[in-house]
């Protein structure tokens, strides 16, 4: 049993800041270099087809500064794969992406899109980059993710970190737990995020199969307050085992 949960650290939205005002601060360059300096053991960021935060060169800039582990989250697109290919993340999560919506709303149909998802996965594998993909805590997205011999999975925790009663928390996250053995027992290494907070985390962090968090509102927003590697470092106290 590992003794924490790795931590990648999303800094979109302090680049989400830096574009409210087409301006060069705050940057999320900087940003993930005090991150991992706070303890993060990997960084992500989520390159969107109308760069609405992260731009080109933000992730021009982070592959040659991050030192740990560089993870890019992007739609099954050939622009993205093109973009993917040139700056070699260590890892591309493949995730759904509408315009209109604010965040990522749900994990990728993978059932419905297996010819896309495969073809993408062997672009980048090709490239040299680790494929992975974000999906709901289902089985049958799961076992679809398992045939395309993709080797790792971010599994969705948005109705989870959305659920306002103990009950509908306790049978999400039950839902996480039953995905993350599944999961693993298909030879997949097992990541999650999505809303995932200070106060929500820990019952997560008990499920034994996950072996890393990516989180990011949180972070930022409690780093506009105690600054960017304290945050991080109160956020890696609360994944230790």
């Amino acid at each position: 049993m590992a003794a924490s949960v790795r931590l990648g650290v999303n800094v979109d939205h302090i680049a989400t800041l830096r574009q409210a005002r087409k301006a060069d601060e705050p940057d999320p360059v900087a940003a993930a270099m005090l991150a991992e300096l706070g303890g993060a053991d990997g960084i992500t960021v989520h390159l969107r087809g109308d760069r609405r935060h992260i731009q080109d060169r933000d992730i021009e800039t982070l592959r040659r500064t991050v030192r740990t582990r560089l993870n890019l989250e992007m739609a099954a697109q050939p622009a993205m794969v093109t973009l993917a290919s040139t700056h070699k993340p260590d890892t591309a999560t493949l995730v759904p992406e509408r315009r209109e919506e604010l965040t990522t709303e749900g994990g990728l149909d993978v059932v419905l899109n297996q010819n896309l998802v495969r073809k993408t996965a062997m672009d980048l594998r090709e490239a040299g980059v680790t494929v992975s993909v974000f999906v709901d805590p289902d089985y049958e997205q799961i076992r679809a993710v398992a045939k395309l011999e993709i080797r790792m999975i971010e599994i969705n925790t948005a109705k989870y970190s959305e659920a306002r009663r103990a009950d509908q928390a306790a049978s999400e996250a039950d839902k996480v737990a039953a995905a993350a053995r599944a999961a693993s027992k298909l030879g997949m290494a097992v990541c999650a995020g999505h809303g995932l907070d200070y106060r929500n985390v820990s019952r997560i962090v008990t499920i034994q199969e996950i072996e890393e968090m990516n989180i990011g509102h949180a972070i930022v927003a409690r780093a506009a307050l105690v600054g960017m590697e304290r945050a991080v470092r109160e956020m890696k106290a609360l994944l230790a085992r």
